[in-house]
C-alpha cells in the first residue's frame, strides 16, 4: 500500500496504534475511517504510503507512574523508571492488546501477518500488513510458558523491556546525556526467555535493553539482532541509543536497526520538540548506514509514542521523509531498501520462512 508508483511504501519497525486503542482514545471503526487524532490511520497511511509494520502490544503504567513529554524537553533530564508492574494486570492489558488488533483486522485497517511470504505479499494490499509485536514481557512468567500461546495468536516479534525493569532484564532510563551502559544483564528467565523466541521464530528487540542485556542476548541468540525503534548514540547521546560497538555487534550478526522518529533521540540536544530539522534524522541514517551498510537500516516510527520532526507529523507526512531522503543522494535501490526490503529480508532470516 502505497501513494504512488514512484514512491515505495514503508514497512515500519514500531508504533503505538494499540496502546490508543486499549486507553479507549480511538475505536477501530475510527481508525479505518480517519477519525483518529493521533498518527495513524487507514486514510493517512495511504496517503503518505506507510505499507505496514510492528504494530506493539505495550502494558501502560498506571497513571500515577506516567511520564510526561514535557520532561523530556529540558536541557538534560534523568525521568525516574515506573516501577514492574504486576503480571495479572500485564495479563489482562496484553489480552485487550490481542483483541484490539484482531478489531483492527476486522474493520480492514491491518492484515496479521505471521510469515515473510504473507507479509510481502501483503505491502500492496488495501490493509496495512501488521506484525504483531509484545515490548516489555511482562505477561510472561519466569518457565515462559505465555510465550507458545502468544506465537500461536499471531506473536512474532517481542522486547524483553519497556525500559521499566522486568523479570528478564532492565531497560534503560530516558535520560540524556547518557550511554546505554547502565545496570545488570538477563536474569535465569531472561536466558530462557530468549531462547525459546530462538525456538519459535519471534524476533527478539534490543531497543530499550540497556548494554549489559544486549551483550548477553548477543552471546546466546541464534537470530540476526535487531532493534527495531532506536538511533545512533555517537549522534543523539541518548540512553535510549546504541553505540558504534553495538552497531558493530548488530552488523556482525546480519542485524537490524529501524531509525526512531522521536526527536528526543534525534536530536544532538536530546529534546523532544517537533521543531526538529529532517538533516538531524539523515545524520543519523548516514552514521547507521556507515556502520550497518545498506542492508541493515530501515525506519521505527514510534508513532503514536513520541513527538515526531512537524515537517512529517502523522503517517501521511511520510512523503516528505522519502523526499528528504532523495535529495540527500538516496537512489531508487537504496530507498527500496530504506523503506521496506531491508525488513522483509531480516524478518525471513529470523523467521527462518
Amino acid at each position: 500500500m502505497h501513494d504512488s508508483d514512484r514512491q515505495p511504501g514503508i514497512f515500519d519497525g514500531h508504533n503505538d496504534l494499540i496502546l490508543r486503542l486499549i486507553t479507549g482514545k480511538v475505536t477501530a471503526a475510527q481508525v479505518r475511517d480517519g477519525l483518529n487524532s493521533g498518527h495513524i490511520d487507514l486514510p493517512r497511511a495511504r496517503a503518505g504510503g506507510l505499507s505496514g509494520g510492528f504494530f506493539a502490544i505495550f502494558v501502560p503504567s498506571p497513571p500515577e507512574h506516567g511520564m510526561s513529554m514535557e520532561d523530556l524537553a529540558k536541557p538534560s533530564y534523568d525521568i525516574p523508571l515506573p516501577p514492574p508492574v504486576e503480571r495479572p494486570y500485564a495479563a489482562e492489558m496484553t489480552d485487550q492488546g490481542f483483541a484490539a488488533a484482531r478489531a483492527l483486522e476486522a474493520a480492514g485497517v491491518i492484515r496479521i501477518c505471521t510469515d515473510a511470504d504473507t507479509l510481502e505479499a501483503a505491502l500492496d494490499g488495501p490493509e496495512m500488513a501488521a506484525v504483531l509485536h509484545i515490548e516489555g514481557a511482562e505477561a510472561i512468567g519466569p518457565e515462559i510458558a505465555e510465550l507458545e500461546d502468544f506465537h500461536a495468536r499471531g506473536l512474532r516479534s517481542l522486547g524483553p523491556v519497556w525500559s521499566r525493569p522486568t523479570i528478564f532484564a532492565e531497560g534503560v532510563p530516558f535520560r540524556y546525556p547518557s550511554d546505554p551502559d547502565i545496570g545488570g544483564g538477563l536474569t535465569e528467565a531472561g536466558r530462557r526467555l530468549v531462547a525459546e523466541c530462538n525456538r519459535l521464530g519471534i524476533l527478539i528487540d534490543l531497543s530499550h535493553l540497556n548494554a549489559a542485556g544486549v551483550r548477553e542476548v548477543a552471546a546466546i541468540s541464534d537470530a540476526p539482532l535487531v532493534a527495531t525503534h532506536s538511533n545512533a548514540a555517537a549522534v543523539c547521546p541518548h540512553a535510549r541509543n546504541l553505540t558504534d560497538d553495538q552497531l558493530r555487534t548488530i552488523a556482525d550478526s546480519d542485524g537490524m536497526v529501524g531509525i526512531n522518529l522521536a526527536t528526543g533521540f534525534l536530536r544532538p540536544d536530546g529534546q523532544m520538540t517537533a521543531d526538529t530539522p529532517l538533516g538531524m534524522l539523515l545524520r543519523h541514517l548516514d552514521h547507521l548506514i556507515g556502520i550497518l551498510g545498506e542492508d541493515r537500516v530501515g525506519f521505527g516510527s514510534d508513532f503514536d509514542g513520541a513527538i515526531v520532526p512537524q515537517a512529517i507529523g502523522d503517517c501521511a507526512g511520510l512523503s516528505a521523509l522519502r523526499t528528504a531522503m532523495r535529495d540527500h543522494g538516496i537512489d531508487d535501490a537504496l530507498m527500496e531498501k530504506l523503506c521496506h526490503r531491508n525488513w522483509m529480508a531480516v524478518l525471513r532470516r529470523t523467521w527462518k520462512d
